[in-house]
């Protein structure tokens, strides 16, 4: 066996029972006596109930119970609680309307659950669930936000006056008023961040179990973070303490952030479980996907950047509307604050910087993080906004990049919006790209796709995101309610094996071949001896789970402090067993040794010794090989680098080819390359899917009209080019892995590169900016209208 620690190509050893059909997800879990449960949605975007009759629903076959809002409230269920608290520019808290698991006198968005029926079977549930009469009264429904701001627009929670959730400000006015007042020039754009669907492969799904003689739930869920859902579902909503509820994320297929929350099916079959004493089991459809899962984006946003004769960037001016949907979901006030106007630095210096940012509610599915959350929509804005300062300036895109780069050797580096950047080089990684994209030959390549009749064009886009969040102090202060640090416990069998329980999850990250790597190349253990355990709250002490590109920066690192624990003892009991000072013991490549001689003990003697203790330092540690750590981190990391994409448009249909997309990323130290290009190609894919594709689209009464995959555009194989990944390395200077992650960058670079490259290619007609999705229909219209201004 070939080299498996950091570094290595290692394969994914989790695909083999992925790849042949073994993998052991929610909805394979089937409990002995379950029952099924479906639940009724609103079909109205905001009404007043009225009534609810469940008799008839009641009376049908097989059907064991039929509950609604009221039953849960009469039972003093709980709302569903939102973790994040921001605060008004005044200092005053944000507006926090109750969230019911099932709603209460109103709807507030098509989609909202109201009833729910349990029954033998999924179709008999289903079948009952259509036999309960509800009196309505219809309310105006708002969807989009300029109308729910407008003077008389319809209250979604009638305690909150305007539908603002709050008005939330960061940086300095004064000083950016001032800096716009000595511009030689300022560059304005308006631009909107379309509303996604995230559709995750694998649907929601969720199991609640009771055992009656011990008084202990347990929730099987889809879920990327099993503590989290059972602190909140058990602290605020079930109020079951965390000794008597057991939550399990079993193999979880893909979540891109909306598999973060806690949602009210969770709590709905967790609760019937236990007043049924019998299993409980829910599966989304498809189609109620799109109405129950967290929406992403969906910003509107106003941008001018104030510069001097030369176009450095003085001062930086934002204004955004950010839609919350109709309640606040378990994290969604943080990310147009602190996930998103804390980057508008970019990878630029300039000087000063003030973003204002009014949150919203509208009667609409709530939203929440998705695949970068806050990062793609401030590096969209920053990029767009740069290729339009070059367009009017006449300075060439790259060099205006490059003489407002953040230079490699001003590091540390303060930004005037909060955060400080620990490491970079934004000049390495923008060469390789422009070197691997050859931009140089562009010129030629142009030329001969017109003799072709096409139009074509490139972009670039260099781009910075915040994640391995985060330090709980820090977060904390800015409103997060709870620590987000990570926990690992190391195991050593007797025998040298080693078992690592991990507070991250993995829902297709790799986590199984990653860690296992950092474990391999630390203690030396053979690669295929290493289990990761992940999911669980039995078996993991804590943990605060996977997004935000944490895994291996936060839990990694919980990792490492483990296994130096490790280290520190079996040197210890190495001293005992061959009789030398701790101080003379070294340990590598999996053994201890006394140094300058041939005395050695491999890791798997010292751990047989630990559970065997015959020959033992007894009266100074106790028996066995196993440590704990916890890893809270000394602040965010700060990935970041350059997409180039190249596209061609048939100007006759309007259909844009994507044919060429290189990244060029910088992650920090690599610990699996394959694992990397996967994550950057998966994310590049989603983010070429909402530049061109994707758009979760409302009428005017608030009805979600792209509800299925019928009218939402999911990206295809035959969408995507062949995806050219590479990355430079700065490390991270304060984990102790040197990562800063790769799981969203691919997300966050490419919707502006893309976009970018569609107004390249549509210079010709007058084109100074277009909002995603760039539809066929919209850049047919486009071309369709500048050929009718030449032909007049």
């Amino acid at each position: 066996m070939g080299f498996e620690g950091i570094g290595a190509a290692v394969r994914r050893k989790e695909d083999q029972r992925f790849l042949s059909g073994s993998g052991h997800y929610t909805d394979d879990i089937n409990r002995h006596g379950q029952l099924y449960a479906y639940i009724r949605r609103s079909d109205r975007p905001h009404a007043r109930i009225i009534a609810i009759d469940t008799k008839a629903a009641g009376a049908m076959p097989g059907v064991a119970a039929v509950y609604t809002g009221a039953d849960m409230q009469a039972d003093n269920v709980g709302g569903l609680p939102c973790g994040w608290q921001v605060k008004n520019k005044d200092g005053t808290p944000m507006a926090e309307p109750p969230h019911p698991v099932l709603a209460v006198g109103k709807v507030r968005h098509v989609g909202d659950p109201f009833a729910v029926v349990v029954a033998e079977s999924r179709q008999a549930a289903k079948d009952a669930a259509e036999k309960i009469a509800v009196t309505w009264e219809d309310l105006p429904g708002t969807a989009s936000i300029a109308d729910a701001l407008a003077p008389g627009a319809a209250l979604v929670h009638d305690d909150v006056p305007g539908n603002l959730c709050y008005d939330w400000h960061i940086g300095d006015p004064a000083a950016t008023d001032a800096a716009f007042a000595q511009a030689a020039r300022v560059v304005k754009l308006d631009l909107t961040n379309n509303r996604l669907i995230p559709n995750a492969m694998e649907p929601r799904a969720a199991v609640g179990d009771y055992d009656r003689t011990t008084g202990e739930h347990t929730l099987y869920t889809t879920s990327q973070n099993p503590h989290v859902i059972r602190l909140l579902m058990g602290a605020f909503v079930l109020h079951i303490p965390e000794s008597r509820l057991r939550v399990v994320a079993p193999d979880v297929g893909g979540g891109f952030g909306s598999k973060i929350y806690h949602y009210a099916e969770e709590a709905i079959v967790t609760w019937a479980a236990g007043k049924l004493g019998k299993p409980v089991k829910w599966t989304a459809e498809r189609a109620e996907s799109f109405l129950s899962d967290a929406h992403g984006r969906d910003h509107i946003s106003s941008a001018e950047m104030a510069l001097d004769a030369e176009g450095n960037f003085l001062a930086l001016r934002v204004k955004t509307l950010a839609n919350m949907g109709a309640y606040l979901s378990t994290f969604a006030p943080c990310i147009p604050t602190y996930l998103y106007a804390t980057l508008l630095a970019g990878v630029y210096k300039t000087p000063v910087i003030y973003a204002e940012v009014k949150a919203v509610f509208t009667n609409t599915v709530p939203v929440d993080a998705y695949r970068g959350a806050g990062r793609p929509e401030a590096t969209y804005l920053l990029e767009r906004l740069a290729d339009v300062i070059a367009h009017e300036t006449g300075i060439d895109r790259v060099s205006l990049r490059q003489r407002n780069f953040i230079p490699a050797d001003a590091f540390p580096y303060q930004t005037p919006v909060a955060l400080q950047y620990d490491s970079g080089n934004y000049q390495a990684t923008l060469d390789a790209a422009l070197k691997a994209a050859d931009w140089a030959g562009f010129r030629a390549r142009r030329a001969a796709a017109q003799t072709k009749g096409k139009l074509r064009g490139i972009g670039i886009s260099t781009y910075i995101e915040a994640c391995g969040i985060a330090p709980s102090a820090v977060v904390g202060s800015l409103g997060a309610r709870a620590g987000l640090y990570e926990v690992a416990n190391i195991r050593v069998h007797p025998t040298g094996s080693v078992s690592v329980f991990t507070g991250a999850h993995s829902h297709g990250q790799g986590h199984e071949t990653t860690f296992a790597q950092v474990v391999s190349d630390q203690l030396g253990v053979p690669f295929e001896q290493i289990e990761i355990v992940h999911g669980d709250t039995e078996k993991i002490p804590f943990g605060m789970g996977t997004y935000g590109s944490r895994s291996l920066a936060v839990g990694g690192s919980a990792m490492v402090k483990a296994m130096d624990k490790i280290i520190a003892k079996g040197k210890r009991i190495a001293a005992h067993l061959l009789e030398a000072s701790v101080d003379d013991i070294e340990f590598k490549n999996g053994a201890f040794s006394v140094a300058g001689t041939d005395k050695v003990k491999t890791l798997a003697e010292i751990s047989l010794a630990a559970y065997v203790p015959h020959n033992y330092p007894i009266n100074e540690l106790e028996p066995g090989l196993e440590e704990t750590a916890f890893y809270d981190p000394k602040n965010f990391t700060f990935p970041a680098g350059c997409h180039v994409a190249e596209i061609e448009i048939d100007p006759d249909t309007g259909v844009i080819t994507v044919v060429n997309f290189v990244a060029v990323d910088d992650v920090g130290r690599v610990i699996n390359p394959m694992i990397v290009e996967g994550q950057v190609q998966g994310g590049v894919a989603q983010g070429i899917g909402q530049a061109l594709l994707e758009n979760a689209v409302y009428d005017g009464s608030a009805q979600l009209v792209t509800g299925s995959m019928m009218d939402y555009t999911m990206p295809r194989a035959d969408d995507l080019p062949s995806i050219s990944v590479g990355t430079e390395t700065t490390l991270c200077t304060h984990n102790p892995l040197g990562v800063k992650g790769c799981g969203e960058v691919g997300a966050i670079g490419s919707p502006p590169a893309i976009i970018n490259a569609v107004v390249d290619a549509l210079s010709d007609y007058g084109v100074r900016h277009i909002d995603m999705p760039a539809s066929p229909q919209k850049i047919w219209s486009i071309v369709r209208a500048g050929r009718s201004r030449a032909a007049a």
